[in-house]
């Protein structure tokens, strides 16, 4: 096949990207030759182990997980080994004694564990799969019901995923899930592992409490991008998926996208389409349309992909995502006469397993087909751009490859636009502003029981605390309103501790 322009579809590990409707300009590739082969080259030597992340000193290595043979001879054995580890542990540890799998991590450790599950399992026949992933009360006890409703605590699996060991989120979690198993008996270390950081303190807990696993989680791979690391093939290999088949379709991907010409390699294509759309048509927003109701996830796991690694110094790509045709009910109006601020990405998988005729000759599929190309015409005759992303069916093979198509796109698009794509200031602030309001809340419920019964203000309190005095209402309200905290608030806005009788 010629690729000679943006004008013809390209096609890698089964995928088909067709980047046709979006009319991108001939002369793309040459507006921006400097910066295409500073990416390749900024590609390449994060794959042969340079520190990209220069904030924490990390390199970045998710490539190497599908194809250990890339990565540094000290790491290989740690890759392979893992893995063996896994498929044992599934086999002599899972399988004869647990039903349900209760999953506690947040972002990319427990959004691209939900998203596997959600895509991947089988009614019937794979194990019930929960989540704590919020530090979310009500979240939480649903899920806990969920689990009792299923069989109960006895024969469920909790793994508790934190690379730091002290996420605080994930934490919280922990202490409720472990909670609940003393309530009723059971050892909690008896159903319990762990996937951190060697030498973490949740390793440290884990190996002292002797917890039934311990997997590594390298300061090497981000969280967004772990996916094909234990958080992903762990509960895959729990799961019943096939993991290898999925590892295969990332690689394959990984080496159709390390090609060094532009119009041959598609996670280059779209990472310059989202650059031309960025730049020169002020379309910051793309609309994820998965006509596959095992992709439903999908454009959530995306925004965090692409928004927490591109969202930093002045530039970002917001990504909202839902599934065609359900949801195009909703928005495809505003799509095609609203803003023409976005445009759309459409996933279109051509054999989905099942069908069935509805009317003369017509299937369900066909009106699946019709419902996605109608919306692409739809919005190609209101001149509104899309692209099409095509797969032959839909895998764990198909799902390793559209993820690493993403992966890469990201980090291409990222050195395109000169920012790095794989630290997070952003996230690490706001963790740092959360710590320092738990920091706060102690000090005033400290300075509160300090003078039982007396009356402050929450100017007063805030001047004392060098907070402002909404910080100081937001949280002495909310505690006010919880029983045992004996904190009260009165009709003039001033708060008191009453020493219990």
């Amino acid at each position: 096949m010629h690729h000679g322009s943006f004008q013809e579809p390209l096609l890698a590990a089964g995928i088909c990207l067709d980047l046709r409707r979006l009319r991108l300009p001939a002369n793309l590739t040459r507006l921006h030759t400097e910066s295409i082969e500073g990416a390749f080259q900024q590609m390449a030597a994060i794959e042969a182990g340079s520190v990209i992340n220069v904030d924490e000193g990390w390199q970045t290595g998710h490539y190497w997980l599908r194809d250990p043979e890339l990565a540094p001879s000290d790491y290989q054995p740690e890759i392979v080994g893992t893995r063996e580890r896994i498929r044992e542990f599934s086999l002599s540890t899972f399988a004869p004694r647990f039903r349900q799998i209760l999953w506690i991590g947040i972002g990319g450790s427990g959004l691209g564990p939900q998203m596997l599950y959600d895509a991947l399992r089988i009614p019937g026949k794979t194990p019930r799969m929960t989540f704590f992933d919020n530090t979310d009360p009500r979240g939480m006890a649903r899920a806990m019901q969920e689990i009792e409703a299923a069989g109960g605590l006895r024969e469920s699996l909790v793994v508790v995923v934190s690379k730091s060991g002290g996420t605080r989120e994930t934490r919280n979690g922990m202490l409720v899930a472990q909670q609940a198993f003393e309530s009723v008996g059971l050892p909690f270390a008896q159903h319990a592992v762990a996937i951190t950081k060697p030498g973490s303190e949740l390793d440290r807990a884990a190996t002292a409490q002797h917890w039934l696993g311990r997997f590594p989680m390298w300061d090497w791979v981000g969280g967004r991008t772990s996916i094909t690391s234990a958080v992903g093939v762990l509960p895959a290999e729990l799961l019943g998926f096939d993991v290898e088949s999925f590892l295969q379709g990332a690689r394959e991907m990984d080496r159709a996208t390390r090609i060094r010409q532009p119009l041959r390699n598609p996670a280059m294509a779209m990472a310059l389409a989202w650059l031309h759309q960025t730049q020169s048509r002020n379309q910051y927003n793309m609309v994820v349309l998965p006509y596959c109701d095992a992709l439903g996830l999908f454009g959530k796991y995306l925004q965090q992909l692409i928004m927490e690694s591109i969202g930093k110094d002045e530039h970002g790509l917001s990504v909202f995502g839902n599934k065609g045709s359900t949801d195009q009910h909703s928005f495809v109006q505003q799509l095609r006469d609203g803003r023409r601020d976005f445009f759309a990405a459409l996933i279109k998988v051509e054999d989905l397993g099942a069908d069935w005729e509805v009317e003369d000759g017509i299937t369900v599929n066909d009106y699946l087909a019709a419902f996605l190309e109608g919306t692409e015409q739809a919005l190609a005759d209101a001149g509104r751009p899309s692209l099409r992303i095509t797969l032959p069916r839909f895998d764990a093979y198909a799902l390793g490859a559209l993820i690493a198509l993403f992966e890469r796109s990201v980090g291409y698009f990222a050195a395109l636009i000169g920012i790095n794509a794989y630290h997070q200031p952003g996230v690490e602030a706001g963790k740092k502003a959360a710590d320092s309001l738990i920091a706060l809340q102690r000090r005033l419920v400290a300075r509160l029981k300090a003078t039982p019964g007396s009356a402050h203000s929450a100017q007063e309190l805030a001047k004392a605390e060098s907070a402002t005095p909404c910080q100081v209402r937001d949280i002495l309200r909310r505690l006010s309103q919880k029983k045992g905290r004996n904190i009260s608030c009165d009709s003039v806005g001033n708060f008191r501790y009453a020493a219990e009788a």
